[in-house]
């Protein structure tokens, strides 16, 4: 999870489509995801860019990390790298950038721990911690040719509604696409959310969204922040943009190795309150929020600083990840998933046309 930097639809199939843009697609469309970077030029490093960069490191962690004795083991086994020369044969600044990764992550296996390199040089923050306008610009661009996370919204067979999600993008970017997913899969009588490709996000934009699926307030997955020492609850929403889809419906998430961060925090909340049901694997394992970090001109890190309190659990899924309630190969995920909902919707359905075509598709599944 990222911690941050710190229209009411008409016409609805006009506004719908227009919110949605590329998000209304077939649902036979699931290759994709993943916001894939193109390469960029390495650039050589001597010995003291190498202890700049590492001296930064060692301040950030011990400054920000969020469990103070594991900075000061990180701290510990890079000074010893350092006095020991293992660093001295690395001229390569894409390589630094990974091997520091790696000793970061030898002691806390806390995979939002990352230190990388840019070859565009890295601006100086600015009071607060605010995106510059140039970055805000870019960061926008770069989340609307992936439409804000929203890979896929439409109908399977049978009536149930499914969204392919990628990412939970900032919640005053992406509002108006969560509430034209949910205003056009209203009337549907399940709802499959994919995780499968999901990476991470903001988590205001899990609590927005997790309002949908609820009919009254609910407690989902507290954050404690060690700079603040404070606790920040999340708290699904009293009301919602739009039309609400309730808890009387299933819901199905489907989950994979690759399903991480914010992704975990919306999967962990929605099977510990029984809101949810989740297929497929076991998820990545990551869950601490965090911010980016300056080392230098051409070197960042992310360091988590919070870590995420389950009011059910009392814990998080850090490290060990989210354990589905139905456990089967991701590729398989989406059929089982659309099986369990097909055989509830056939229990109680008494027009003998759906009941023949629930039976067909059962039949097609199976």
């Amino acid at each position: 999870m990222e911690r941050k930097r710190r229209i009411r639809i008409v016409a609805a199939s006009v506004a719908v489509a227009a919110a949605l843009g590329a998000a209304v697609a077939g649902v036979s469309g699931m290759a994709g995801g993943g916001h894939d970077e193109p390469p960029q030029k390495d650039m050589v490093v001597d010995a003291a860019a190498r202890a700049q960069v590492v001296d930064a490191v060692i301040d950030n962690i011990t400054r920000f990390y969020v469990y103070p004795d594991k900075a000061a083991l990180m701290s510990a086994r890079l000074r010893a790298q350092m006095q020991h020369g293992e660093f001295d044969a690395i001229t390569s600044a894409d390589k630094l950038a990974d091997v520091l990764t790696g000793s970061l992550r030898h002691d806390t296996h806390d995979r939002h721990l990352e230190v990388r390199y840019f070859a565009d040089a890295i601006p100086v923050p600015k009071p607060g911690n605010e995106d510059s306008p140039d970055d805000a610009a870019a960061f926008l661009a770069e989340q609307q040719r992936f439409n804000f996370g929203f890979e896929t919204v439409g109908r399977l067979k049978c009536d149930i509604g499914y969204i392919d999600l990628h990412e939970f993008g900032r919640p005053e970017q992406v509002r108006s696409r969560i509430e034209a997913a949910m205003t056009l899969l209203a009337d549907t009588r399940g709802l499959i959310i994919d995780l499968r490709r999901m990476h991470g996000g903001d988590p205001d934009t899990v609590m927005m969204f997790a309002s949908y699926l609820y009919d009254r307030r609910t407690h989902l997955n507290d954050i404690w922040y060690r700079g603040d020492d404070k606790l920040e609850e999340r708290w699904t929403t009293d009301t919602v943009p739009g039309i609400r889809y309730g808890q009387s419906r299933p819901i199905y998430l489907l989950t994979s190795e690759d399903t991480f961060s914010a992704g975990e925090d919306f999967a962990y909340a929605l099977k510990n309150n029984g809101r949810a049901t989740l297929v497929g694997e076991t998820t990545g394992g990551g869950a601490h929020p965090g911010n980016r970090r300056r080392l230098s001109v051409h070197f960042e890190m992310n360091v988590p600083d919070g870590r995420s309190i389950n009011p059910v659990t009392k814990t998080d899924w850090e490290g060990v990840g989210v354990a589905p309630d139905v456990p089967v190969a991701a590729k398989k995920a989406l059929d089982v998933a659309q099986l369990a909902i097909l055989k509830k919707m056939l229990a109680v359905e008494t027009a003998p046309e759906w009941q023949r075509k629930i039976r067909d598709r059962i039949g097609e599944l199976e």
